[in-house]
């Protein structure tokens, strides 16, 4: 595997934030050396624009009958029960079980913009039984007349490095957050005003400042009814205290101060790194470590980070609008680095697969596509579990710890000597 090639400073991808006298997206793409593939690319989240808002959804179980909500707070929240289609509760493998493959889907941001992408990839999740990880930026629930309630560490208050949404872009996030999470998926976060360069950045955060901004992404995401006015829509359905377990960083950056805050408030795992690879993950500070993974990048030598906006800074550089005639090779190269990517798990060591993504057209929405043709060629496959990171983490905290330091020997790419059933055969950890 080579060294990744001409990745260094890709920035400034996106608009003008509104109202907020910033850059949208200050945004570092990095290099990535042989072996590791350390930081092979930052996330970049764009400013959101267009569309209309959207009206309310019933709370509904999967048996049919009307739930009546217990209001938190000023209502804008609510328990309703325990959340509908959720697996079966796990179980321990069995000596010498071949492992599910798990396969997660992952959006950062999660705001709803007229453009049709929440609502597109919750159908597909559905027609395939799929549940995803959607990392919502509280900030996407804030309008923006109320921005000075944001106070973001060392920086303006009221500053955001992505645009805050309309009106109407509100309403339609809050509309497809309550159907994920009634269809069952996870509601986790990406914080707020996505900080990834200057003295502000989230890399330069203390544990003290995670803290007061996780508070406030609570915050805006459990009182969007009283600092919107709103009161003809439904509640959340669920207690965003208990549903928040876990998150992923403005462009991958924080994460060592932000783990012990993260650890305090009971949260089970981050998916924050940028350096991992196609193994079974172990826990660091007391969470499980789910990164984003090294994937082969078809015609490269080199490896590609796991996410869209990675596979978009290889092809196109510094552009999201890149000359169209590129897309459909693109596209079918970003399609064949998520499915070479689960085929060499699948066959081999079966290590759990985390994909990263953004609501985003970038390059004529190839990377959209990418995603939705990768998750028809994998869903109902014998052994796949397309999962939240919520359940994937319900399912390994379930396992017996011997076999998973077991697993944990296997490399990227290898298979167990004598097949699993010989491999998981006892229990006994390695020396």
């Amino acid at each position: 595997m080579g060294v990744n090639d001409g990745l260094d400073g890709l920035d400034g991808i996106g608009g003008a934030g509104r109202g907020t006298g910033r850059k949208v997206s200050r945004r570092g793409v990095l290099g990535a050396s042989a072996g590791a593939v350390a930081a092979l690319g930052l996330t970049g989240c764009g400013t959101l624009k267009g569309g209309d808002g959207g009206g309310p959804t019933r709370a509904v179980p999967e048996d049919g009958t009307a739930r009546e909500p217990k209001l938190i707070g000023d209502g804008s929240t609510a328990y309703t029960g325990k959340q509908p289609h959720q697996p079966e509760a796990p179980r321990r493998l069995e000596p010498g079980e071949t492992p599910p493959q798990f396969v997660v889907f992952s959006w950062d941001g999660a705001g709803e913009v007229g453009n049709g992408l929440f609502p597109r990839f919750l159908d597909l999740a559905k027609e395939h039984g799929a549940s995803m990880t959607f990392f919502l930026s509280g900030l996407y629930l804030l309008p923006e007349s109320k921005q000075r309630l944001y106070r973001p560490p060392n920086n303006p208050v009221g500053a955001s490095d992505i645009g805050y949404l309309t009106d109407a872009h509100i309403k339609d996030t809050l509309k497809y957050v309550r159907r994920a999470w009634l269809e069952g998926h996870e509601i986790g976060t990406h914080f707020n005003g996505h900080f990834c360069g200057g003295d502000g950045s989230v890399a330069n955060w203390t544990p003290a400042q995670w803290r007061d901004e996780i508070s406030q992404a609570k915050s805006f995401v459990k009182e969007w009814r009283t600092n919107t006015g709103w009161r003809d829509l439904e509640p959340l359905p669920f207690d965003y205290e208990k549903e928040l377990v876990g998150a992923r960083t403005p462009c991958l950056l924080g994460r060592d101060n932000l783990l012990p805050t993260a650890r305090e408030l009971g949260w089970r795992y981050d998916s924050s790194s940028p350096g991992g690879t196609q193994r079974w993950p172990d826990k660091k500070n007391g969470l499980w470590d789910l990164p984003l993974q090294a994937l082969p990048f078809p015609g490269h030598s080199f490896e590609v980070l796991s996410m869209d906006y990675n596979i978009l800074a290889n092809q196109s550089k510094n552009t999201t609008r890149a000359p169209a005639h590129n897309y459909p090779a693109w596209r079918t190269q970003a399609t064949g680095t998520y499915v070479n990517g689960f085929q060499r798990a699948y066959e081999s060591n079966r290590a759990p697969l985390f994909i990263g993504n953004h609501f985003e057209e970038w390059n004529g929405g190839i990377y959209m596509d990418a995603v939705e043709q990768t998750i028809k060629q994998i869903a109902g496959k014998k052994d796949v579990r397309l999962v939240s990171f919520r359940q994937f983490t319900d399912w390994i905290d379930a396992q017996d710890p011997a076999v998973l330091e077991k697993l944990r020997t296997l490399d990227v790419g290898q298979s167990p000597v004598g097949g699993w059933g010989e491999f998981l055969a006892g229990s006994t950890p390695s020396a």
